[in-house]
Parts: C-alpha cells; sequence; structure tokens
C-alpha cells in the first residue's frame, strides 16, 4: 500500500524491450534506497511493481504487458524522471490517502492554467465509465501523487497544485496531450458499485 505521498523522483537510464513486457532501470536518490529488498514494492508514477534487482542506488522492475496497455510507462523514455514512493509500513503517517498502486487508465492533460498564486491542471478521462467515481472534493491519484479534484465539467476535471508538489514530483514538466496515470479512491468505488447494485435491485 502507498499514500500518494512522492518521497523522490528517479531517472530511468535503461529500457529493455521485449514483445510482451519492459524492463526498466531507474537511478534512485539514495535515501531510497536505504534498507531496499529485492521483491520489495515500489510506486513507480503511481504503478505498483516489484523490485527484481538492486544495484547499489540502481534498481530494475520488470512492466508486464497487462500494465502496458493500461498505464504509460510504455511511454517513457531513457532520461525521463518518475515518481517514487516507498510502501507504507505499519505507524508511518498517512499523509495522502490510502492507494493501492493498481492503476485503472491513463488521462490526458487538456489544460494548464497558472498565475502567480494558482496552478490548475485539466485532464480529460479518456474512459468515459470512470467519470462515476469522480466527485468534488474527492480524492484522486495521479501518476502517484495524492490530489483532490477541484471542478468537474463534462468528462473533465481539474486539481489545483501546491508548489511543494510542483517542486517534488514531475507533474511540472507535463503539458497538454501529456498522458498520466488515474487511480480512483477504493473507497468510492466500493460506495458508488454498492449503490448501483442496490438500486438496480430495488427497482
Amino acid at each position: 500500500m502507498f499514500t500518494g505521498i512522492v518521497n523522490r523522483t528517479g531517472v530511468i537510464v535503461s529500457i529493455q524491450k521485449k514483445k510482451k513486457i519492459h524492463r526498466h532501470k531507474v537511478k534512485l536518490p539514495p535515501i531510497l534506497s536505504k534498507m531496499l529488498t529485492l521483491g520489495a514494492s515500489i510506486a513507480y508514477n503511481g504503478c505498483c511493481l516489484t523490485i527484481n534487482n538492486i544495484d547499489h542506488f540502481y534498481i530494475e522492475c520488470d512492466i508486464v504487458e497487462e500494465t502496458l496497455n493500461k498505464t504509460n510507462l510504455g511511454f517513457l523514455n531513457i532520461g525521463d524522471r518518475v515518481n517514487i514512493e516507498r510502501s507504507v509500513k505499519y505507524g508511518d503517517e498517512i499523509g495522502g490517502h490510502i492507494i493501492s498502486g493498481h492503476i485503472m487508465n491513463t488521462v490526458e492533460v487538456s489544460k494548464i492554467l497558472e498565475s502567480d498564486d494558482n496552478y490548475e491542471m485539466w485532464f480529460k478521462i479518456k474512459n468515459l465509465s470512470l467519470m462515476k467515481y469522480i466527485f468534488y472534493k474527492g480524492f484522486i491519484c495521479i501518476d502517484g501523487i495524492s490530489l483532490t479534484v477541484g471542478k468537474i465539467i463534462n468528462n473533465e476535471f481539474c486539481v489545483h497544485l501546491i508548489p511543494e508538489t510542483l517542486l517534488s514530483t514531475t507533474i511540472k514538466n507535463k503539458q497538454n496531450g501529456s498522458l498520466m496515470n488515474i487511480e480512483i479512491d477504493s473507497y468510492t468505488q466500493i460506495i458508488v458499485d454498492t449503490t448501483e447494485r442496490l438500486f438496480k435491485q430495488t427497482f
């Protein structure tokens, strides 16, 4: 499990591509390498991956076909930075919200509004069936970042970004058309799906 509070960013140093699987080698900041073990889970742009090799500050993770189809990981290149979060331990502070690292789909950056005291980013959802889970002031996880939904218009929604988020994650480098991973809050999914099922049974 994760919280959506990105610890640091890592840099992709190599990519091995096979037909149905990619292997990424990423350089981590030293602080994220401490006590890291083989088989540990790590959030990589919000996607839960398993570490299968560790060499000092470098880790390797395999990205399988399903993940390549559902996320933006297949579009990454050598030199790109990715948001990294170590998994939560019992007793850790939950600063964001509970995240599984199971990406549902991608969203497209549709508009960025920037002023002296505000940074507003709009996203267009590709899979319209997910819109029923998007609520004003609801939790949303984008590329591993725990965010709050600001406004909703048709199949688009926005978030407001604070300077710390812009400084410590990769989101400041995104442009119109960029694809980002999305994970809906699991509790929201359960409530919406249960309500729908009960409504259908009643009527």
